[in-house]
């Protein structure tokens, strides 16, 4: 299956090159018949990866290891759920992963453009294969998941396997990482489609409203995905890192937040353009600069020029990505700015009370946030190569700098809706925004005689609850006036008003699940910390918690070896629970890692990890955390994706329009035929 999967790559190199080449020559010629062949391309390119897929995948669950891909990060003991994410495991395998995921977009985009966008579609391939061309040139030359282990003797050269692989690195031995990286590289590379379109547009001077909304559906699906990634990953940090967070501004993890922060840019602005004529040329800098984030995360993540858990080591493959980036943004600039006359507004900012503006104030703020997100990444990086010393920017600075951003960003949440299109009068910014404030002021009041006294964890909660306030006052006013109108009762009058408008409505529930994530961002102002070392009967405090060591017991499964310490939990003199948390030692692997131990609910999470053994008294390392408000992190990312989906599916007026396309469409053929 090496064989065959090497083939694949080959092929699938070829069908690139041939679609990138004949796709520009059908756009230049304006030729169907090249047209159809550059498809065709499309789907041999797409046969091909999933062949190298399928045939790695192969070589994983066979276990097969004379591969030296599979005998590095796999091994016999490895449980089969965890052999399929050993696919992205390694530097090769998720390159071979990134071509085939772009190779079903491309294959996607063309099959729902067949009959539509025809004087686009040819740029889009050449373009999307340009971008494929890249990562299958890479993977083949520099990254080949497919070579072979070799002994070299005096005979000649003999092939190997060894008894057993390497294994997987046992801290990506869970259920989320599953589906975290195919998430993210879902989120990064679904937007070269976004870019291939804008391009397109710009070199056909298809400039009209049609490729605004063709592009905005195109990025909310990866914006989509990047951001439940983005959860999975906290997830992951939170339940196997053992320091209980969720969120550390790893250079990793910023890659990842920077497109989505760029795209989350694009998706307000656009709203301009498409009411307004507005913003033509920013929207289309916001699309290149989410797509051009998109490869610089991927860059950052693989070049080994930075240090992370999350990255893979350092390699050859850095230099590649540099001429590729610089590749991406010379191509994308030069077409703007030669398309500059033909990106005019329409309109001007009538007023700084309404919508466009509150919309400006949240691309400016969220372009702040990606310039001091993306600032703090690559400064240690800026720092060693002008003074030769690793400066490295920590949480303090992120913290210190994205907290105001993001409060500012949470205000514009819930004021931006409320404002009108063009000039919001003074009444009617009383109107919208009188109960809001009422309710905010009510529940600030409540959580400082509570005890929240630290300015921005009060800022955040006031905010949550203004913004909260004004989504379900939207919510409320539009299902009222419904009723008025259509003499619906009030639930089905606010299915039908969601449903009419999906994508507005849709947008209200991804404000609350911001709301909510913020929710949870701010219970880390309450976070409680302590550790002790535990034998059997020794007791530890935890504010009202009291923790009893019952007893430590060891093991062995067919892959790892453990030791759980049993500990009884009381709260406030009550029995509560028992918890288990645990240490394994991965054999394969010889890498130790803890397994937490977690009781959660709304309020708060009893969060308790066994970091080891003390050399000295043979006691177990104890350490318990109090973490506040987490759950709604979890719960918030989940409202987004809801929210999202919402968004995405096509309103009541979108699908009479849509018929009333057809039909008329199929009056002109008729008529034709006749």
């Amino acid at each position: 299956m090496n064989q065959v999967g090497a083939v694949g790559l080959i092929a699938a190199l070829v069908f690139a090159v041939y679609g990138m080449i004949t796709g520009a020559a059908a756009g230049k010629l304006r030729s169907p018949r090249m047209l159809k062949s550059a498809q065709r391309a499309v789907l041999g390119f797409f046969a091909m990866t999933t062949l190298a897929v399928v045939s790695l995948e192969y070589l994983v669950l066979t276990n097969n290891f004379h591969s030296a891909y599979v005998a590095e990060y796999s091994s016999r003991a490895l449980p089969v759920l965890y052999k399929i994410p050993v696919l992205w495991a390694g530097q090769q395998g998720s390159l071979l992963f990134w071509t085939w995921l772009l190779s079903i977009y491309v294959a996607a985009a063309v099959l729902l453009n067949r009959k539509k966008n025809r004087q686009l579609m040819p740029y889009i391939i050449a373009i999307s294969m340009g971008v494929g061309t890249f990562f299958s040139m890479v993977t083949f030359s520099v990254a080949n998941p497919f070579n072979e282990l070799n002994l070299a003797s005096a005979s000649g050269v003999t092939p190997y396997a060894p008894p057993d692989g390497n294994g997987l690195n046992p801290a990506l031995q869970f259920h989320s990482m599953v589906a975290h990286p195919p998430m993210l590289y879902l989120g990064y590379v679904g937007m070269a489609i976004p870019f291939a379109f804008a391009m397109s547009a710009l070199m056909t001077r298809q400039l009209g409203d049609n490729w605004i909304r063709v592009t905005r559906r195109w990025v909310m699906v990866p914006w989509m995905f990047l951001g439940i990634g983005i959860v999975l990953g906290g997830q992951w940090a939170y339940h196997v890192l053992g320091w209980g967070g969720y969120w550390a501004w790893d250079p990793v993890e910023n890659a990842s937040l920077l497109p989505w922060l760029a795209g989350t840019a694009f998706l307000h602005s656009v709203m301009i353009q498409e009411k307004r004529g507005m913003l033509k040329v920013w929207n289309m800098v916001l699309v290149i600069l989410t797509f051009f984030l998109s490869i610089f995360g991927t860059f950052l993540t693989r070049s080994g020029i930075i240090s992370s858990v999350h990255a893979f080591a350092k390699s050859d493959i850095g230099p590649w990505f540099s001429v590729f980036l610089a590749i991406i943004a010379a191509f994308s600039l030069t077409v703007l700015f030669l398309r500059l006359d033909f990106l005019k507004s329409e309109n001007r900012l009538d007023s700084i009370a309404s919508r466009e503006s509150g919309f400006l104030f949240n691309n400016w703020i969220l372009l702040a946030a990606v310039l001091a997100v993306l600032w703090g990444t690559i400064f240690p990086v800026i720092s060693k190569a002008i003074e030769n010393v690793t400066v490295t920017v920590g949480p303090p600075f992120f913290n210190k700098v994205m907290i105001p951003i993001g409060l500012l960003l949470l205000f514009l949440t819930g004021a931006g809706p409320m404002l009108a299109w063009r000039k919001t009068s003074f009444q009617s910014i009383k109107r919208n925004f009188t109960f809001p404030l009422i309710f905010a002021a009510v529940v600030g009041g409540v959580i400082f005689y509570a005890g929240v006294h630290r300015l921005y964890t009060w800022m955040s909660l006031f905010l949550c609850a203004f913004v909260a306030a004004s989504i379900v006052a939207e919510f409320y006013k539009g299902a009222r006036t419904r009723m008025k109108s259509s003499k619906e009762n009030f639930f089905a009058a606010l299915y039908n008003l969601t449903m009419r408008n999906t994508r507005r409505y849709g947008g209200y529930v991804v404000h609350f699940g911001i709301v909510l994530l913020f929710v949870g961002f701010a219970g880390q102002a309450f976070r409680y910390e302590t550790q002790g070392l535990m034998g059997p009967g020794d007791l530890l405090r935890a504010k009202n918690y009291l923790f009893r060591c019952e007893g430590i017991s060891t093991g062995q499964k067919a892959n790892y070896q453990y030791e759980t310490v049993d500990l009884s939990v009381t709260k406030d003199g009550h029995a509560l629970t028992v918890m288990h948390p645990e240490r394994r030692f991965y054999m394969a692997e010889q890498q130790p890692i803890s397994h937490i131990a977690l009781r959660s609910n709304l309020a708060q999470d009893l969060y308790v990890v066994t970091e080891g053994t003390d050399p000295n008294s043979g006691k177990a390392i104890i350490h318990v955390i109090i973490n506040p408000l987490v759950q709604w992190v979890w719960i918030g990312g989940m409202v987004i994706l809801l929210g999202t989906i919402l968004a995405l599916i096509p309103s009541s007026i979108e699908r009479q329009m849509g018929k009333l396309h057809k039909d008329q469409e199929e009056a002109v053929a008729a008529h034709h035929v006749g």
